[in-house]
């Protein structure tokens, strides 16, 4: 657990941990009670927290994808390249952007007027707010695709630039032992990556004339609940790879 990289797996099982922690609480007491409210302040506490974590979480898988892409490619330089100041660097980044990301998007979306206070969702999401608008929201929806961009699209160029190069290094491997072992460093990485961008680019980067409140509401559903509990499984792998 001293490894360098366990750092990342240390900050994305924090990351998801919060991130569930600002959600399915709330959910729970809305499910058990008749009276389904919060206050003004919990929600925009809880969209900003969603937020952050979500987007840290993006970008730490970018960074793990490149740990992976070292480790397949680069197996004799790993320590060297994935040092321990390294990987708290790329650990420290991905918090901060996350954060800036979600401060900027939590107040463009609560500087709108707010025309009812009845949210269609599960949670305080950035899209259910936006419908309670009072005004145009098209400059939001821009802001939205922007961020969608910059948070979810650039770590998964990254994720599949890495894996690009990690496949291709694994077809070069003439052992079936080696392909099989290599593969499986990176199975349970995949699995998360595939979900977690999955469902943001299904939620955020899709025509909102394609949207559907019911399908936002079970993707939001899956990754608040499914995603967090696959990093055993991340973590699993980590360690066979050890």
């Amino acid at each position: 657990l001293h490894q360098p990289m366990y750092n990342l797996l240390t900050v994305l099982s924090f990351v998801d941990l919060c991130y569930a922690n600002s959600i399915v609480p709330q959910m729970l007491a809305h499910l058990l009670s008749a009276q389904k409210s919060i206050p003004f302040l919990c929600c925009v506490l809880q969209l900003y927290a969603s937020l952050a974590m979500g987007g840290s979480e993006f970008f730490l898988l970018g960074a793990m994808a490149y740990d992976r892409y070292v480790a397949v490619c680069h197996p004799l330089h790993y320590t060297v390249i994935m040092h321990e100041g390294l990987c708290l660097g790329l650990a420290a980044g991905c918090l901060g952007a996350g954060l800036i990301n979600s401060l900027m998007e939590t107040i463009i979306t609560f500087r709108l007027p707010l025309c009812h206070n009845i949210i269609n969702h599960i949670a305080c999401e950035t899209l259910a707010v936006l419908r309670l608008a009072c005004v145009d929201i098209s400059l939001n929806m821009v802001m939205v695709a922007i961020s969608g961009f910059l948070v979810i699209m650039l770590p998964c160029s990254l994720v599949l630039f890495s894996y690009a190069r990690i496949v291709a290094a694994i077809l070069r491997i003439r052992s079936t032992q080696g392909r099989s072992k290599a593969f499986g460093t990176c199975a349970s990485h995949l699995t998360v990556v595939s979900m977690c961008f999955g469902a943001a680019i299904f939620t955020y980067l899709r025509p909102q004339s394609a949207s559907s409140v019911k399908e936002e509401k079970m993707i939001a559903l899956l990754y608040a609940v499914v995603a967090p509990m696959l990093n055993p499984v991340v973590t699993a792998s980590e360690q066979g790879r050890i």
